[in-house]
């Protein structure tokens, strides 16, 4: 029986408290992480135990069962970042403004391209390009509604794709079928329009697109391919695996390994930007500690699955980080994986630092990183997850789905 603090488990009560540490100190989230995992760690140890047995040996062989998907997450979130890299420096990002109409359409189809980029890159690598774009064609004077619904565009471009999101991706490792969180594009879709519109009309007011196109652009098409290369060699992988290698997907980390093999195999065409290599370690490892956390968390004592509670849990990922809250949720299943892809990917979108999209953006624009200023302005985030979430529950009904064993 693990002990309770008015009447909830302590093991949630430390989770908890680590993740309203990194909610506010941005500046400390890997320091709190890994202070939160060590605490979560040795009072599971002392006092409740595994359910792969107690003490160290439990906790042993719990790290044992959760290692594959633990490589698989790290190898993934770096590979991710060299990948983006050779996006941007493929030139495409240069060329993006060339495709904007005038008036309040141009930041419109702006968040459009935003919204496709993050269906194939990472949702911060796209909200990161957006944002360049944004900063080159509005001369530095992007509204805080727009950088809000720059980073609700690349959430919402993520939310359908297992390579879009770190949440999808955790699925996709899990065993979930890409198409089974496809339909989250039909409330990322209908949001989209929701938040896309307003926000436009903002930025238009605010400071029209500067048509000052002159310089020509070259795309670099062997950059370009080697990322077309990278991701379909990781689907073809996993797809493969899970499909007719069930054993070994359980048991080595291919998906993350596939992923660096086609990015060494692609070294004599186009050397990969090994600085980033540092801070993109840093990031993972932080992501991975409150991973770790949620695996260790006793999911029996949460809510049952149902749409109110994915619905909740899309609030609930404005404050605190969605990884772990994915973890939780794929440890106790019975969701429908679509819902919730939109739910914790889409919902961070309400808040600046709910989630990495949003945190990676304001520090190219630290005017963002207001509360106030972000509710105020862009209040349509918050409205078009709402209707996104119930048109979607209109159209396609809850349809929860175990994950593979």
């Amino acid at each position: 029986m693990s002990p309770e603090l008015f009447g909830i488990p302590v093991d949630f009560i430390l989770f908890a408290a680590t993740l309203l540490g990194v909610a506010l100190f941005h500046h400390y989230v890997l320091q709190v992480a890994l202070a939160g995992l060590a605490t979560i760690t040795a009072y599971k140890i002392l006092f409740t135990g595994f359910k792969t047995g107690t003490g160290i040996v439990g906790f042993a062989a719990h790290m044992g069962h959760e290692w594959v998907l633990l490589v698989n997450l790290l190898c993934l979130l770096v590979g991710f970042a060299l990948l983006a890299r050779h996006f941007e420096d493929s030139g495409v990002p240069e060329v993006l403004p060339r495709l904007l109409p005038e008036g309040w359409l141009g930041p419109f189809v702006l968040l459009v391209l935003i919204f496709v980029l993050s269906s194939f890159l990472d949702n911060i690598a796209a909200a990161l390009i957006g944002g360049t774009v944004a900063a080159s064609v509005f001369k530095r004077k992007v509204h805080i509604g727009y950088l809000a619904a720059i980073v609700a565009a690349s959430n919402a471009g993520g939310a359908g794709s297992v390579v879009g999101d770190t949440t999808t991706t955790m699925m996709w490792i899990a065993g979930i079928s890409p198409a089974a969180v496809l339909h989250a594009y039909a409330a990322a879709g209908v949001a989209l329009v929701i938040f896309g519109i307003p926000a436009a009309i903002q930025q238009h007011r605010h400071m029209a697109i500067s048509r000052d196109f002159q310089a020509a652009h070259h795309i670099d098409w062997t950059r370009l391919g080697i990322v077309g290369f990278i991701l379909v060699a990781a689907i073809i992988a996993n797809v493969t695996v899970n499909l007719k290698f069930p054993v070994l997907a359980e048991r080595l980390p291919v998906l993350g390994l596939t992923v660096w093999a086609a990015l060494l195999l692609a070294v004599p065409l186009r050397k990969p930007e090994w600085s980033l290599l540092p801070d993109a370690t840093k990031g993972a490892v932080f992501l991975l500690a409150l991973v770790t956390c949620a695996s260790m968390m006793p999911v029996e004592k949460l809510p049952l699955a149902s749409w109110q509670t994915a619905l909740g849990l899309g609030f609930v990922s404005a404050v605190f980080d969605n990884i772990p809250l994915t973890a939780l949720a794929l440890k106790q299943g019975g969701y429908d994986w679509g819902f919730l892809a939109y739910a914790v990917g889409f919902g961070g979108s309400m808040l600046w630092f709910g989630s990495s999209a949003g945190v990676a953006l304001s520090n190219l624009f630290p005017e963002a990183k207001s509360v106030g200023q972000w509710l105020r302005h862009g209040w349509f985030v918050a409205v078009a997850y709402v209707i996104g979430f119930f048109v979607m529950l209109a159209l396609l009904e809850w349809q929860p789905e175990a994950p593979a064993p």
